[in-house]
């Protein structure tokens, strides 16, 4: 009787880095072909699919976690770090949904910036997820785990920068309004663009941490 196939976690990892980094492209997409919250129905569906694709790795690694025996580094470790990776998807598939369902009427023009180093990080994450399986020696792997942080560095500086200009524009938008329903359009706008931003910084500091937890394995193993 042929022997069960051991299931390989660093393939898992590495599926899952490469559907963040489709989701983060699809993100790009729909940000720079922006039209109207209607016209995203399609590209909602898309990005629940590319999301579903991960549920199932990230089912499968929890079915093997639940059985092996032996598991190449810590139970806790691979359930932290694929948590870690499912989270990133979600913020961004809850980003496309949101653009929807809070009714965007435009595109903010750094939006597009924003999701650019999204995919930046991602790609970076991606590399580091390739490079895992040969976490105890760890040469190569310590840079590209550093490069992630580089780019979350990047993503606390452009929130920092659009949360004060979206807040500082809207006061003067709002001193030269005409009537007060300009008023109220301009504050639910800052409304929605603060909850939009606020889960794209989410999605770079989802990919640090886990960027982190690979570092704390290849530390707890050198």
């Amino acid at each position: 009787m042929a022997l069960k196939q051991k299931f390989n976690y660093f393939d898992a990892f590495e599926k899952q880095a490469d559907l963040a980094c489709q989701e983060a492209e699809l993100l790009i997409d729909i940000i720079e072909n922006f039209t109207t919250s209607e016209a995203l129905r399609d590209d909602i569906a898309r990005a629940h699919d590319i999301e579903h694709a991960a549920d199932m790795v990230c089912h499968d690694i929890f079915d093997a976690v639940s059985v092996d025996f032996i598991t190449p580094i810590d139970r806790e470790d691979i359930i932290s770090l694929t948590q870690s990776m499912d989270d990133i998807l979600d913020y961004m598939e809850g980003t496309i949904q949101r653009f929807y369902m809070f009714d965007v009427q435009h595109m903010h023009p750094r939006a597009a910036e924003f999701a650019h180093l999204l995919l930046k990080s991602c790609e970076a994450l991606k590399a580091a997820a390739v490079e895992f399986k040969n976490f105890k020696n760890g040469k190569k792997l310590k840079p590209l785990i550093v490069e992630v942080g580089d780019v979350e560095e990047e993503a606390d500086t452009l929130f920092f920068d659009v949360m004060h200009d979206l807040y500082t524009g809207a006061r003067k938008n709002a001193g030269a309004a005409s009537g007060s329903g300009d008023v109220r359009s301009a504050a639910v706008d800052v409304f929605i663009w603060d909850k939009l931003f606020q889960r794209m910084e989410n999605t770079a500091d989802t990919c640090e941490r886990a960027s982190d937890i690979m570092r704390s394995i290849v530390m707890k193993y050198a």
